[in-house]
């Protein structure tokens, strides 16, 4: 096996001056967002970690990705039943990280999570792919399922109840906005000095700050 402790990597893509940050989180994390975006080498720019809480205290963490992102914040949609909708109902916060490697560059947001409104929620279930529509009627998302074969079996019920008609967004699924209240930008630089600028919401007010790798 390889001894992850003997891996190396140089950071030395770029740099995040302190004249050159915006002056608000949101532009600059669109900013190096449309970038990623527009890197070929990026393979989903929009993945994102999102951690949260369980109703008995522990952490816990996946990968899902971004699909609403503007001043308030960041949505990821979910069936509100699945473990990252108990988790959120229980404990109303979470923290999300948006890697990309390529580019030496991370960001990280923490903040109140809420619920996208009905409308944002159905506008967005009526962009996505008919398969998609269907899987999300047809997952009991987070629950133990028999096997492979019975959820095939789900998707084709729901298939033939929908038949060739519209189909709706579930009651039960929905969009969860991570609401900021810190977002640091991180950028690598040569012998691990990297380059930190946190935003941090100071009453009504955000801060910027540099802070030490």
């Amino acid at each position: 096996m390889t001894d992850p402790a003997g891996l190396r990597r140089r950071y030395a893509r770029g740099h995040l001056d302190d004249d050159a940050v915006a002056d608000s989180w949101f532009p600059q994390l669109r900013s190096w967002f449309d970038e990623a975006v527009a890197d070929p080498d990026v393979l989903e720019a929009n993945a994102v970690q999102w951690a949260t809480v369980t109703p008995d205290g522990r952490p816990a963490v996946r990968t899902v990705l971004v699909k609403g992102l503007d001043e308030r914040g960041i949505v990821v949609y979910t069936n509100y039943e699945s473990a990252k909708g108990r988790d959120v109902a229980a404990h109303p916060y979470a923290a999300a990280v948006l890697l990309w490697p390529t580019q030496e560059r991370q960001v990280r947001l923490s903040g109140t999570v809420e619920r996208a409104t009905r409308a944002e929620t159905e506008a967005y279930f009526a962009s996505r792919p008919r398969e998609s529509q269907l899987g999300a009627w047809a997952s009991p998302q987070s629950q133990v399922v028999e096997s492979r074969h019975a959820l095939d079996a789900r998707v084709a019920q729901v298939e033939q109840r929908f038949g060739d008609g519209p189909i709706p967004a579930p009651p039960f699924w929905g969009g969860l906005r991570l609401v900021p209240d810190a977002v640091e930008f991180w950028q690598g630089r040569p012998g691990r000095v990297h380059d930190r600028i946190r935003f941090r919401l100071d009453g009504d007010a955000w801060v910027r700050e540099r802070l030490a790798p």
